[in-house]
């Protein structure tokens, strides 16, 4: 069989970080939501998104597909269900379709499919900070699944532990005098990540292949450290996609960074109002700032986005994509992409400029800045316009 996963109807609400790519390729958890299914199916996917990403990402059709809202994050019944799907027939939770069952070039008429509710618990991505909230739901689901039946590397001698049947160390990974207390929640170290000494670690967590933990970092769960990202000073319940920066001292909890993004030494995020009112941040879709229901939000930040050192966020800073922060005060609390400055004020992030940075980033990690990145990212710079004052 093959499988297409689709954006679905939330994708505008998970902006900044799905102006970069489809909402499948999201990491929550330990995994993308991409490679969660292509674990579980055994085989590969492609995926139905905007045109712009089409070219990165392309839809690869056979005579019969399943699609799968890539939105809905699979489980046990939900994977059984899927695989189960008969032509015509169709999985829906509430309002949303969820997986369909269809031939090629068929005309889509859900009205004519047999309707099927969504088995199990129900966990879907709706706004961009469901990344953190509900990353310990995903990180658990995660851990479970690719440590089942396999054997961990020993914990090294040196290394205060609690719970070690709850921690798994992939070959390659160095861990050595460092506290790793998974009481709360599992601890996953990825192939060749690195945990430095004296690294205070408290699951759920995971440092995904080749990451690196700074010496003293002090890291509450539930957290994802991406990989290739570089994680130190104080961090409790943030997710980095891959290949992101937050290396020295300074506080940052329940927030995102997207890919290639570098937080400058001793930058901090608030995540609580000092009234311990309810957050608003901005939402894309109405254009507005959005109550998200929760005490405990810090900040959002889209893929290639910088500060400099001693940078302030403001409790539920959304930051766009390719945005470059400086300067004493805090900022606003929605920084379009491809912006530059602080406080101060704002001007535009010239494409020319920001790509010259990403090139010579991605260069460094040994990746190079393709003609389909760059494609990408100018689409996001004039689609984003809009937004930007100067």
């Amino acid at each position: 069989m093959n499988y297409i996963l689709f954006d679905g109807s939330t994708r505008e609400r998970l902006l900044p970080f799905t102006y970069t790519r489809p909402v499948a390729d999201i990491r929550i958890g330990i995994l993308k939501i991409r490679e969660k299914w292509e674990y579980l199916l055994k085989t590969t996917t492609s995926t139905v998104t905007e045109d712009y990403l089409s070219e990165k990402w392309p839809l690869v059709e056979l005579e019969e597909n399943v699609m799968i809202n890539a939105s809905f994050l699979p489980n046990a019944e939900f994977f059984e269900q899927v695989e189960m799907l008969k032509p015509n027939q169709a999985i829906f939770h509430k309002e949303d379709i969820v997986a369909f069952h269809t031939y090629k070039d068929q005309e889509v008429v859900l009205d004519d499919y047999e309707h099927l509710e969504l088995a199990g618990k129900v966990v879907q991505l709706v706004d961009a900070w469901d990344i953190f909230s509900k990353n310990d739901y995903a990180l658990k689901a995660d851990f479970e699944m690719l440590t089942r039946d396999k054997e961990s590397q020993p914990i090294h001698e040196s290394n205060y532990v609690k719970n070690p049947e709850n921690i798994f160390i992939e070959p390659g990974a160095e861990v050595e005098n460092c506290s790793l207390n998974a009481s709360d929640g599992p601890i996953y170290i990825g192939k060749n990540a690195k945990l430095l000494e004296g690294s205070l670690i408290k699951g759920s967590f995971a440092a995904c292949e080749g990451a690196l933990i700074k010496m003293g970092a002090k890291i509450y769960g539930p957290t994802t450290i991406g990989p290739g990202s570089r994680a130190g000073g104080e961090i409790k319940n943030v997710v980095f996609f891959a290949n992101s920066n937050k290396g020295h001292d300074g506080y940052l909890g329940n927030s995102v960074l997207g890919e290639w993004c570098n937080l400058g030494a001793d930058t901090n995020s608030s995540n609580l109002k000092n009234n311990y009112a309810e957050i608003r941040v901005w939402d894309y879709e109405t254009e507005s700032f959005a109550k998200t229901g929760l005490q405990f939000c810090g900040l959002l930040m889209g893929d290639h986005s910088k500060c400099s050192i001693n940078t302030m966020f403001n409790t539920g800073t959304l930051v766009g994509v390719s945005a470059n922060i400086f300067g004493a005060g805090f900022p606003r609390n929605f920084i379009p992409s491809f912006s530059w400055g602080g406080s101060a004020g704002m001007s535009t992030y010239k494409t020319e400029k920001a790509f010259e940075v990403a090139e010579i980033v991605m260069k460094r990690r040994g990746f190079p800045f393709s003609a389909e990145e760059k494609k990408i990212l100018e689409h996001v710079f004039e689609e984003t316009s809009k937004y930007r004052r100067g």
